[in-house]
């Protein structure tokens, strides 16, 4: 395992990790291997933390939407005279 020192952490920056570390109940070490690990995208998919709200689609069920809103791409022509 490689040792990697971090030197002049901003005080924002060291005030954001300590309250992370605490609101994930872990170290500072694990708190910042973790976060290192998600913004990167090792050891799993990268991801920008929108999915928990989102949720994730099937191939099938993003078709059933785009034939579903397909009328919405279509101009009134009548509308804009």
């Amino acid at each position: 395992m490689k040792t990697l020192t971090v030197r002049k952490i901003p005080p924002e920056l060291a005030r954001a990790l300590d309250a992370e570390k605490r609101r994930r109940g872990r170290s500072l070490n694990q708190t910042v291997i973790d976060l290192l690990c998600q913004s990167l995208g090792v050891g799993r998919r990268r991801s920008n933390g929108l999915a928990r709200f989102a949720g994730d689609w099937t191939e099938e069920e993003y078709r059933e939407f785009k034939e579903a809103t397909r009328v919405f791409e279509e101009i009134d022509e009548e509308m804009w005279r």
